[in-house]
């Protein structure tokens, strides 16, 4: 009976909403919502990025409703968070460089004179990273009156820079008319 009852307990605890909270991506849990800047933000959509063969990562977009376009998400205020998990080493040198070439592809040249000084802090503070190892997790947050912010496991890296168009010009990376991939655009806009 006590064996029954512990069964009865756990198939339970898997039922209840709670355990619905989350979706998994390549072993990488993210949960439905976020806290961020004060405010609970909703998981928008999930994705892969692949280059060549590999995956690289698993990325999630929080957003304080959801949107299906880019324009949607980049026309919303308030907080947002891209969690990215890494599902490979790489060297922080691997990792900004990625990040600067995706910025490049979709920013004119003048779009990257005005924000250079900030992408400069974001680069350094991926730099200082040395190896980043398979499932380092890294949040770009975006806190209303504070700025945009690189956190490393959980640890703020670099300085708050601010300014939410830098944010949403950091999205375009994943977001813009050259995504770094477009099946993790997709997902991260939930068409996935």
């Amino acid at each position: 009976m006590r064996k029954l009852t512990q069964t009865l307990a756990v198939s339970l605890a898997l039922l209840s909403p709670a355990a619905w909270s989350a979706v998994e991506v390549k072993g990488v849990r993210f949960e439905d919502t976020r806290q961020v800047g004060g405010q609970t933000l909703q998981r928008n959509g999930t994705g892969v990025r692949v280059k060549l063969v590999f995956d690289v990562y698993a990325a999630t977009l929080y957003l304080p409703r959801k949107e299906t376009t880019a324009a949607g998400v980049l026309g919303q205020s308030g907080p947002k968070s891209l969690q990215i998990v890494l599902l490979r080493e790489l060297t922080g040198e691997e990792f900004a460089d990625a990040m600067m070439t995706g910025f490049r592809q979709n920013h004119t040249e003048a779009e990257q004179a005005r924000y250079k000084a900030r992408l400069d802090d974001i680069k350094a503070a991926m730099l200082a990273f040395g190896k980043a190892r398979k499932g380092m997790v890294v949040h770009f947050e975006f806190v209303p009156g504070s700025g945009t912010q690189l956190l490393v496991n959980g640890e703020r890296k670099g300085n708050v820079l601010p300014g939410e168009d830098f944010y949403n010009a950091m999205l375009a990376i994943w977001l813009g008319e050259q995504p770094v991939d477009k099946s993790l655009k997709a997902g991260l806009l939930g068409a996935q």
